[in-house]
Order: C-alpha cells, then sequence, then structure tokens
C-alpha cells in the first residue's frame, strides 16, 4: 500500500498542475482575445486612412508580440508537464515489479474446469456491479452459460439500487415487503428505515404534506415495540412543519447520508437473502492480492539471495502467514468428522485432549453411551475436552 501511496502521489501532482494549467491558459486567452476585439473595435470606427499608421504599427507590434509570448509561456509550462507525467512512470517502475510470475503457479488456470470458474467469477462481480451489457458479452465470447434464476436477483437488486441512488422509494419497499418475513428473521432494520426516509421525504413537502405524512405513519404500526423512539420523534417533528423542518430541533432528519446509508442496508440484506457476501468475492480476491503480492515478492528475492531451496514449492500454502487486516478475516467451516454435519452456534466444535475436534452434539452422545473414555479415533487413553474456535483463515 505504500508504493500506491508513492505514485498517488506524484499523480495528485500531474493533476493539480493540469487544472492550473488549464486556468491560466484560460486567462492568458482571454485576456488576448479581449485586446484583439478592442483593436478591431478601433480600426472600424477610425479606420484606417484616420488613423495614425506609425501608432497603428506599433500597436499591431505589440499586439503580436503579446501573442508569441503566450504561445511560448504556454508552451513551456505544457512542457513541464511532460515532464511530471514521466515522473508517474518513474514511480510505478520504482515501487512495482512489472514481473510477478516467479510468485505465482503457472499451471493455476490451466484447467478448463479452473477458467471456467474464473470467468463466472468475473461474470457474477459484473451483474453486482450492474454491467449486464458487458456481462453478456463475456458470457458470449467465453462460452459460459449463465442460468437465468442467477441473473434474475441481481437484475431486480441494480434495479431498485438505482432507483435508490435517484431518491425513489417505491421499487425498494415493494420488495421490503414482499420479503418481510424473511427480513424479519434476519432482524433487520431495512423495511422501518424505508418508511422512515419515505416519511422524511413529506416533511421536505412543507405544511402542504401534513395530512399524507399523518396518513403515512400508519405504517410505523408494526416497528412500535422495535423503534419507538424512532417514531416519536418523527411524529414530533410534525409540530414544526409550518416553520419548516430545517429550522427546527429535528434538522438532523433531513442529512444527505442517510440515502446512501439505506443504499448500503439494503445491499447487505438483499445479498444475505441471496446467500451472497456483501462484497464481490472478485473484488476482495483482488484487494488481497494488492496487499500480499509486494511482501510475496521480498520473500521470494529474500529466497534466491540466500539459495535456500526446497522453501518455496508453489503449493496451495503460502510460505509465510501474511497480515491482510482484518476486513478479510473470514471463519473457516469445520464438520464434524463423526456426525458428518456443519457445526454452528448452538452446535459448536469441542476439543478432545488428544487434539481432535468434534461437535458438541456428538461430545454428548458419545457421552451417553459410555464411550468417552475411549477415544473415538483410536487414541490411547482417556479423553476430556475443551471448547475449540473457529480458526481465522
Amino acid at each position: 500500500m505504500e508504493q500506491c501511496a508513492c505514485v498517488e502521489r506524484e499523480l495528485e501532482k500531474v493533476l493539480h498542475r493540469f487544472v492550473m494549467y488549464g486556468h491560466q491558459s484560460e486567462e492568458r486567452l482571454d485576456e488576448l482575445l479581449r485586446s484583439v476585439c478592442e483593436l478591431r473595435g478601433q480600426l472600424v470606427t477610425f479606420g484606417v486612412q484616420d488613423a495614425d499608421l506609425s501608432v497603428l504599427s506599433q500597436t499591431m507590434a505589440q499586439c503580436c508580440k503579446n501573442i508569441k509570448e503566450t504561445v511560448q509561456l504556454l508552451a513551456s509550462r505544457h512542457k513541464d508537464i511532460h515532464g511530471s507525467v514521466s515522473k508517474v512512470g518513474k514511480a510505478i517502475d520504482r515501487n512495482f515489479d512489472a514481473e510477478v510470475s516467479a510468485v505465482v503457479a503457472e499451471t493455476v488456470w490451466d484447467s478448463p474446469e479452473r477458467q471456467k470458474y474464473l470467468s463466472e467469477t468475473i461474470v457474477e462481480h459484473l451483474y453486482r456491479q450492474g454491467m449486464l451489457s458487458v456481462a453478456e458479452d463475456l458470457c458470449q465470447e467465453s462460452g459460459v452459460v449463465i442460468d437465468m434464476s442467477m441473473k434474475q436477483p441481481f437484475l431486480e437488486l441494480n434495479r431498485i439500487l438505482e432507483a435508490l441512488r435517484m431518491q425513489n422509494l417505491r421499487p425498494a419497499l415493494e420488495w421490503a415487503v414482499t420479503n418481510r418475513q424473511r427480513l424479519l428473521d434476519l432482524n433487520s432494520t431495512l423495511e422501518f428505515k424505508l418508511h422512515r426516509l419515505y416519511f422524511i421525504s413529506l416533511l421536505n413537502g412543507g405544511i402542504t404534506n401534513q395530512l399524507e405524512a399523518l396518513q403515512y405513519a400508519r405504517h410505523f404500526q408494526p416497528f412500535a415495540s422495535q423503534h419507538q423512539r424512532d417514531i416519536q420523534i418523527l411524529m414530533g417533528s410534525l409540530v414544526y412543519l409550518r416553520h419548516g423542518i430545517e429550522n427546527s430541533p429535528y434538522r438532523s432528519l433531513l442529512e444527505t447520508n442517510q440515502w446512501a446509508e439505506i443504499c448500503n442496508i439494503f445491499t447487505r440484506d438483499a445479498c444475505a437473502l441471496l446467500g451472497l457476501s456483501v462484497e464481490s468475492p472478485l473484488s476482495v480476491s483482488f484487494a488481497s492480492g494488492c496487499m500480499a503480492l509486494p511482501v510475496l515478492m521480498n520473500i521470494k528475492q529474500v529466497i534466491e539471495q540466500r539459495q535456500c531451496s526446497g522453501v518455496w514449492t508453489h503449493k496451495d500454502e503460502l510460505p509465510i502467514e501474511i497480515d491482510l487486516g482484518k476486513k478479510c478475516w473470514y471463519h473457516s467451516v469445520f464438520a464434524c468428522p463423526i456426525l458428518r454435519q456443519q457445526t454452528s452456534e448452538s452446535n459448536p466444535p469441542m476439543k478432545l485432549i488428544c487434539g481432535h475436534v468434534i461437535s458438541r452434539d456428538a461430545l454428548n452422545k458419545l457421552t451417553n453411551a459410555g464411550n468417552l473414555d475411549q477415544d473415538p479415533f483410536s487414541c490411547t487413553g482417556r479423553n476430556t475436552v475443551s471448547p475449540a474456535f473457529y480458526p481465522h483463515s
């Protein structure tokens, strides 16, 4: 990330110079245009015959001189910008290694099956980003067939998100009402916040929307127990409609960041209902690779300098542990080797003294059957248990 910051600083310098160059060029050219227009006006008004030719010659010469100086100045400043642009390229070469194949397994994408998985991952990412036409073109060129049942949720999600960005709440409200029970199972606040935001949009209309706002307040009834305080604040704001909410103690209700928040909440809950992560797996993988690649390059260089053989084997595991930050921490999935069931919060994994891990349900069954004295994995000796936690991967 430090390398990216170095390149970004150089790029910001170039952009700043471009902006300054544009403003200065515009000012100088406008100044020249005004002087030429004034000279033209004098010639039209007095005429060539009435004007003193010596004075006219001096004026024209001065005008040409100003034009020439301006062109030279702008050309010189433009040349300086070229120097700044070249510094960006040098910063990229200095901070990044163009050859990264040394830390990548050459045969990682040779399998047609893996290529198919990669194409499907890219297509899913494009659908998430709303780039539907690009995704369709990629499907045609790569031969990937995406079922319509997979496309439809992304189409609907992007349609609703686009409406929310245009501050249109109707599609999102209809979706939330349709999926109300599933959202309640997730303890989601999406539907209430959508109704709250629609109510605030009515408040923006002033006293003319007072009756409509009062009628719409009935939508808050199902959420009275969970959001009582918020509902009280919304109803109290009606008192200040005549003078304007922006001039009242409730002016915080009009903050514009609520629209960005509702987009994030909708994306999170919609992805949860679809069984998808909030962030695209491709985006997470790319970000993780950007953080891990410099470390791997450094390790590869050290290994080559010290002539350590057998350390770098291009297997699935990395030669060292790389800290990608808490954002990239994910819990691994553990399935009980006895019951063949995935563990959960209600049925967590338990570690035996011999080091094996089983689920608590399996432990209870072994205890009830009196088999805990003997390790179920044929290890000798008696066994005790302790809680086992999911390791971060």
